[in-house]
């Protein structure tokens, strides 16, 4: 801008000059007058293409500008939207378990953020499997007869509560029974009974889990989000000896 403003100062004197000889051009004028006239046109007409030339740059500059606000107030809405819209429930990491860590509390269970270790040993560390927390687009693709009055948020507080249970009770079968109390030894051995060659490698839990570690009541409630967990496929059953065995996919 102050390139502009010299060049228009610049400008307003030659033309004050001009003007002063033009003014003067009612006397007779020397010949050497005549050619410095000349000279002072020529220099003022230089100028103004010049002029034109850095205005016509300015303009180019303002466009420019004009698109990158344009370009700059677009992120920013689109950052307030993101933030506006953060999902409550975001996928996670796989939870570490340590065999030599004591067994979770019930009250515990129940905040899966809790079930995960810290300085866990790389030559005792196993991964539980985890369901994955369900997407707008797969609940909304649940046929409404299925979902009842369950809603995305509660859906998904139940996906964090099998996940728990699943970590709670795998924690217990990675310790070392020498290590465990009473309670857990039991728990230990009924989840050995429940295992079939058709469970082995794979991750489940049955309703004693959920009710032992989650505070989930285990009801008619319950089962409709099975159903939807089901059809999202998030796990499948696997029935056998009076047990009904719910499998993460």
């Amino acid at each position: 801008m102050s390139e502009l403003e010299d060049i228009s100062h610049h400008i307003h004197g030659r033309i004050t000059s001009l003007q002063r000889m033009l003014d003067l051009s009612l006397v007779e004028l020397p010949q050497n007058k005549i050619k410095k006239l000349g000279q002072e046109l020529f220099a003022l007409e230089r100028l103004l293409e010049e002029f034109e030339k850095c205005v016509g740059q300015q303009r180019e500059q303002l466009k420019h500008l004009k698109e990158l606000e344009e370009l700059f107030q677009k992120n920013v809405e689109d950052v307030h939207h993101m933030k506006d819209n953060i999902p409550v429930h975001m996928p996670r990491k796989k939870v570490p378990v340590n065999g030599n860590e004591p067994v979770m509390k019930k009250n515990e269970a129940a905040d899966v953020q809790l079930a995960q270790p810290e300085n866990v040993k790389k030559t005792n560390k196993s991964c539980v499997r985890e369901m994955e927390s369900i997407t707008m687009p797969e609940f909304e693709n649940i046929p409404q007869y299925m979902k009842g009055r369950v809603s995305y948020d509660q859906l998904n507080a139940a996906v964090q509560s099998i996940n728990a249970a699943v970590t709670a009770k795998y924690k217990i079968l990675h310790q070392s029974v020498k290590t465990q109390n009473n309670h857990a030894r039991k728990l230990h051995q009924r989840f050995k009974d429940q295992e079939t060659k058709d469970t082995k490698g794979q991750y489940f839990v049955v309703e004693d889990d959920i009710r032992e570690f989650t505070q989930m009541k285990v009801d008619k409630r319950f089962q409709g989000i099975l159903n939807m967990l089901r059809h999202c496929q998030r796990l499948r059953e696997l029935r056998g000896g009076g047990v009904t065995r719910y499998i993460l996919l």
